[in-house]
């Protein structure tokens, strides 16, 4: 072949070899993408799927938790007690990034939760002195002077999927006062073991739903 019966009178004999083999290369590489085998799907156990299933009977119903972004190792699990409190006590660890509900015979059932940016700013004993079902949210004073987005809720937001306290609320009262600060539900999976909240301790919905309905008014707490 002569370079005139090129496809392109201008292009060297060299020059088209060459942006022939690039675009075989590509075309190659285009197949190589399209039959390229995804990584598979995790396999969780039946138990965690279930104990993290969606929750259609709620008033709000709650999706189900996308397991591939809840850290295993804060899975809802029976573990030994390492608090050495009563039975019926609430124990958060905030370097751990676990709540502990202490159980009879050495036993404790420890939830994954996430804490303050700062750490939880408060420390001691207290009690749980009221407790809400998807409870209405009111931005401290303060966050709604330095929040734009606080600040259209100074009058409280109503409850429901999209408000920062999520399914359930209890409320951490010491001698009698306002700790103003609360256990309470999350839809964010991937914040549980963070320190990402204003200074709450955030349970994954389906956790909070569980303590709710296991401790009473009264309960006591003690944050370390």
């Amino acid at each position: 072949m002569t370079t005139s019966a090129l496809p392109f009178p201008n292009l060297s004999r060299r020059g088209f070899l060459a942006g022939s083999a690039a675009l075989s290369a590509l075309a190659l590489a285009g197949c190589a993408s399209t039959t390229e085998r995804l990584p598979p799907e995790p396999t969780f156990d039946p138990a965690y799927l279930q104990m993290y299933a969606a929750l259609p009977n709620e008033k709000f119903p709650v999706p189900a938790v996308d397991l591939r972004y809840l850290k295993p190792t804060h899975f809802r699990q029976y573990v030994p007690d390492p608090t050495g409190e009563r039975p019926g006590t609430i124990v958060v660890n905030t370097g751990e990034r676990y709540l502990y509900l202490v159980q009879e015979g050495g036993q404790a059932l420890r939830y994954g939760v996430g804490i303050g940016r700062e750490g939880f700013a408060w420390s001691g004993r207290a009690e749980i002195a009221r407790k809400a079902m998807w409870p209405t949210w009111t931005p401290p004073h303060e966050m709604v002077l330095r929040d734009p987005n606080a600040a259209p809720w100074a009058n409280g937001m109503p409850g429901g999927l999209g408000n920062p306290l999520g399914a359930r609320a209890m409320y951490i009262y010491q001698d009698g006062r306002d700790t103003i600060y609360r256990l309470h539900g999350t839809s964010d999976p991937a914040t549980i073991g963070e320190a990402v909240s204003s200074g709450c301790v955030r349970l994954i919905n389906q956790d909070v739903i569980d303590l709710y309905q296991r401790v009473p008014v009264g309960t006591p707490i003690l944050v370390v």
